[in-house]
């Protein structure tokens, strides 16, 4: 182990010499190839969520209670009441090098292994620690083929191989090719893109799991809530949500 970390550190030393990556968050000067698009000191900037914050036990938007008075299983923000997830959580706050991080996995397929990490730690906490069987959120084929690759695809696959669960790339389709989101949109007309948008093609296969639904961002949560009322439906038992960042409400 001690080997293979002098190595990555002296690979890392020569490639920022030779091949210099700026930052895309400040402009600095990135020092290692795990930490993706953005340098040390704008990972140590963003807000990351280690699990003991007050926050809704059911979608995680952050609060402000004091969890010394009330269980964490009964706080609740109540916006999220009819989403059909069992419970959601984000690696941070969409912002520095998450909001970084994202929007250039839009673009390259990279997933770097500060991300893998984050989403693990996440992953291993209650009650997401229950899943048995990943699955991403999947784009309309239309879509897919236009960007070239589904991210939250990616992010499945490394995480697959990083917790030792079961990848399902196949049982949740999207069925309706929706409009894109707008800038400005509401939640209601959010959902309104996405309603009945996925179905399950492979029922046998969700039937009794408990599933970890994945995507880059939690935004309103109406696009995981409809896939996950189609896994419900077709007989899923719990579905959390694992993202890479989400925004916070006022």
């Amino acid at each position: 182990m001690q080997i293979n970390r002098a190595a990555n550190l002296a690979y890392d030393s020569v490639l920022a010499l030779v091949y210099p990556q700026s930052c895309e968050v400040c402009g600095g000067s990135v020092e290692s190839r795990t930490l993706g698009v953005a340098c040390a000191d704008c990972w140590r900037a963003t807000r990351l969520f280690t699990g003991e914050e007050a926050s809704c036990w059911k979608c995680g938007q952050p609060l402000t209670v004091s969890l010394n008075s009330v269980r964490p299983e009964e706080t609740r923000c109540r916006r999220c009441d009819e989403d059909h997830f069992t419970a959601a959580r984000a690696a941070g706050v969409y912002e520095g090098a998450l909001r970084a991080s994202v929007l250039a996995l839009k673009h390259s397929p990279q997933l770097c292994a500060r991300l893998v990490d984050l989403l693990a730690e996440v992953q291993m906490r209650a009650p997401l620690n229950r899943a048995t069987r990943i699955l991403p959120v999947p784009l309309h084929p239309e879509r897919e083929r236009g960007r070239g690759f589904n991210q939250a695809a990616l992010i499945a696959r490394a995480l697959s191989r990083k917790l030792s669960l079961p990848l399902d790339g196949v049982s949740l389709v999207r069925a309706v090719h929706t409009n894109r989101h707008r800038a400005g949109m509401d939640p209601l007309g959010r959902r309104a893109t996405v309603a009945d948008a996925f179905r399950v093609s492979y029922p046998s296969l969700i039937a009794g799991e408990r599933v970890l639904l994945v995507d880059d961002v939690f935004t309103t949560g109406a696009t995981v809530s409809s896939c996950a009322q189609a896994l419900t439906t077709a007989g899923a038992v719990e579905v959390f949500v694992l993202t890479i960042a989400r925004p916070l409400r006022t």
